[in-house]
């Protein structure tokens, strides 16, 4: 696996400052899920791609996470920028085989050394059959690749991962130094002096990093680019430069001066606001206030706010920014942080508290201070995009209980939404959230109000192309489904509320539990007439009638009620294969190995032969095997069997590796082995030879054992020491079936065989 590069990303163009390469200490998680806990899209309002980035995370930065860019951010624009310069003499695929391609440096070398000494090499007939050579201007390119190269080499450490520490290598050429600098003051093309004065500053920059920040030539590049930044356009490569001069001022613990220049960078220059944020970093509150006193306007002093803001107070940012500059163009972006920042607060509702307390709790959490700012700037005349500030506001309006303010200002908002699809869902959904909170009874008329919200979010967005795009609709679903569910269950409708969010399959009061529930349940599915709010409701549940006939198939079966499982199962239409025989009983259970054989069984045939078998009894016929074989077979189903699908396959019961994770009530259904014993209790008594009761008297064993387990492991809630017990090294009881197989068919085969399978049985002989 290739080692990723983040330092040697960070440094190709030279826009990290040497020391202050963190990760971003406001959000130290990777961004994974963000639109999932989020209504609020900030690429829904228009807000400039360059702030993209910065937009609320759990990552270092939005979408992308670590800055890892630097390497291939401006290849494009330089790509571009060299094209236009040498025309048509080379081909822009051709530019970028000497700008980008590691395999060029020997190409340049050579053609550098054709054009000093006048000597033909392999680079020369090569180029030769491409452009015209001898041109100027491709000369000049040359010329600089060669000494830009050199400096390239030490800008670029190797490969490292991006927690490990960066070996910084000092450019020791002076040769190249005074070359580089030299062709500066010499040339008279404009485009070849702005880039070999770019150059100067890197070179000297890195020849910087061999001595200690105390000395002078330290600060060479920071006095060459303030004598001649006033000859210079205020380009791109302007503000790489001053990137650079932020980072001397912080490796000389300026961090003042540093964090001055670099929020220069952010406001002046889109293309490396990442850049600057991520090395603006404040050591001490002396190091902001000073940085703040060296802005000499309300701009700069905007953008020290703005670039202070991604990582500390939002509001205290946009209040010093808007006094600053009503109109200023960082604000967008931190309403945006802002925002999402307000509805992170926002829990779902609890099945712990009621509906009441819930909306309490939600409108508690809403900062009013930020209310207070975003509706002064959303009414002022000043913000430049009124779709943001009044879908923002309203939003915080609906957080905030201020229902008929939020849509009257969703009601402005509309006039200036932007013509996408993306910003009209938008607004769609902040209606949808303000409508559904304002209901606190959920009847006729409010289930008319927002049934087209429901179409439309349950079954219109997730089938359209939006639904893929930057629209975060999933967190809106799912919490409307938890509301309309809570709303019910204050109400008293278990069905409604059940439907548009099911109990947790760990919840202790979970729906299907109750007999009578089932029950009800199956007689609303199968009612031909629902409301249309009812309908809508079925379609969305997770469950259907072939689940509740599959789950009566299963209550019946475990309450040994074989007739009616036949008939709960047939209807219920499904096809469920067992992944072993059930009826097979062995000394130890290695479910693995049985299922290895590849030799399903079909629960409908598995029904059907125990019906058989119980009607054999009843007559009389082959009592002890058909006990036996009954015994294996409800012994098989449950969760210490081979026959786990038996109940997996119910969607109502659960299908966890551990009991431990089931709820109660399906955790002692799958776990109590009483039906198994009771037939192998009877196969015991109609035994009529030792090897017979031998082998049931252990199949009682195994029962014993595993009630044992469920004491000590799974049913917590009658065993206070429940952990104690799980530390206390004790595997093993002499169980019942160990005594009578030990004292009455020592001289049995089976005896034997045991002795050889089930170690806690030959350690309790070997110990007695």
């Amino acid at each position: 696996m290739k080692k990723t590069s983040l330092k040697k990303l960070a440094l190709v163009f030279s826009l990290v400052t040497i020391g202050a390469y963190t990760i971003v200490n406001a959000c130290s998680d990777w961004d994974w899920g963000f639109e999932y806990s989020s209504n609020y899209a900030p690429e829904a309002f228009n807000v400039d791609t360059s702030y993209t980035p910065l937009f609320l995370s759990h990552s270092s930065f939005y979408e992308i996470g670590f800055e890892t860019s630097y390497g291939s951010r401006f290849n494009e624009d330089i790509v571009k920028d060299w094209s236009s310069f040498l025309g048509a003499i080379i081909s822009e695929k051709d530019v970028q085989y000497f700008l980008l391609k590691d395999e060029s440096n020997e190409d340049v070398n050579e053609l550098y050394q054709y054009y000093s000494t006048g000597n033909q090499n392999s680079a020369v007939k090569k180029w030769k059959q491409k452009t015209t050579i001898d041109n100027a201007r491709f000369k000049s390119f040359i010329e600089f690749l060669y000494l830009a190269k050199q400096v390239e080499v030490v800008s670029v450490p190797e490969d490292a991962w991006y927690y490990e520490p960066v070996t910084y290598k000092p450019l020791q050429n002076k040769t190249v130094l005074s070359e580089i600098e030299k062709k500066y003051n010499t040339e008279q093309n404009p485009f070849l002096k702005n880039r070999y004065w770019f150059q100067t500053i890197k070179a000297h920059f890195y020849n910087s990093l061999s001595v200690s920040p105390s000395e002078d030539v330290f600060c060479y590049a920071v006095d060459f680019f303030n004598t001649t930044k006033g000859l210079v356009p205020q380009n791109l490569l302007y503000y790489r430069a001053l990137a650079y001069v932020a980072g001397i001022h912080y490796k000389k613990k300026d961090y003042n001066v540093a964090n001055y220049l670099y929020s220069r960078v952010f406001d002046e220059c889109p293309p490396m606001r990442t850049v600057a944020a991520y090395n603006f970093h404040p050591q001490e509150q002396t190091d902001w206030e000073q940085a703040l006193q060296l802005a000499t306007t309300n701009e700069e002093k905007a953008a020290l706010w703005a670039i202070q803001g991604f990582y500390k107070d939002e509001i205290s940012a946009i209040s010093h920014i808007y006094s600053l500059d009503p109109s200023n163009k960082h604000l967008a972006y931190l309403l945006t942080r802002l925002v999402n920042k307000q509805e992170r607060k926002i829990k779902d509702f609890s099945n712990s508290v009621s509906f009441d307390v819930n909306k309490k709790e939600q409108y508690s959490l809403v900062d009013k201070r930020a209310l207070e700012l975003v509706s002064k700037i959303a009414h002022s005349n000043s913000n430049e995009n009124s779709f943001l500030w009044l879908s923002s506001l309203g939003y915080l309006q609906t957080l905030n209980g201020a229902y008929s303010s939020a849509e009257k200002s969703f009601e402005i908002a509309e006039s200036s939404s932007p013509n996408t699809k993306l910003a009209k869902n938008q607004l769609q959904l902040l209606r949808f959230i303000n409508e559904l909170n304002k209901i606190s009874v959920l009847d006729a008329t409010t289930e008319t109000q927002i049934l087209p919200y429901l179409h439309w979010l349950y079954e219109e967005v997730p089938n359209t192309e939006e639904s893929e795009s930057k629209f975060r609709y999933y967190n809106t679903l799912d919490w409307s489904k938890k509301y309309i569910s809570a709303l019910y269950k204050k109400q008293g409708n278990d069905f409604m509320a059940e439907l548009f969010m099911p109990d947790l399959d760990t919840h202790d009061d979970y729906f299907y539990d109750d007999k009578s529930r089932l029950d009800a349940m199956e007689r609303f599915m199968l009612n031909q007439e629902h409301s249309e709010m009812e309908t809508l409701a079925l379609k969305l549940y997770s469950k259907d009638i072939s689940d509740v006939y599959y789950h009566k198939a299963v209550l019946a079966t475990f309450a040994n009620n074989i007739p009616e499982a036949i008939v709960q199962f047939k209807k219920s239409e499904k096809e469920v294969m067992l992944l072993a025989n059930p009826f097979n009983g062995f000394i130890q259970d290695n479910h693995d190995f049985e299922h290895a054989k590849n030799k399903p069984y079909s629960v409908e045939k598995f029904l059907i032969v125990a019906n058989d078998m119980q009607k054999k009894i009843n007559e009389g016929g082959d009592v002890f095997t058909n006990s036996m074989l009954l015994g294996n077979a409800f012994y098989n189903i449950t969760h210490f069997g081979n026959a786990r699908v038996f109940y997996e396959a119910s969607t109502m019961v659960g299908g966890y590796s551990s009991p431990d994770y089931f709820r109660n009530a399906s955790m002692r259904l799958i776990t109590d082995c009483s039906l198994a014993e009771s037939y192998y209790k009877q196969a015991f008594k109609h035994a009529t030879t030792n090897e017979e009761k031998a082998k049931s008297a252990y199949m009682l064993a195994k029962c014993e054992r595993n009630a044992y387990y469920n004491t000590k492991y799974y049913y917590q809630d009658i065993n206070p020491g429940y952990w104690r017990n799980r530390d206390d090294e004790t595997d093993f009881l002499a169980w019942s079936g160990f005594q009578l197989l030990k004292n009455d068919y020592a001289d049995t085969k089976y005896f034997e065989e045991v002795i050889n399978e089930c170690g806690y049985f030959k350690t309790y002989i070997e110990k007695n």
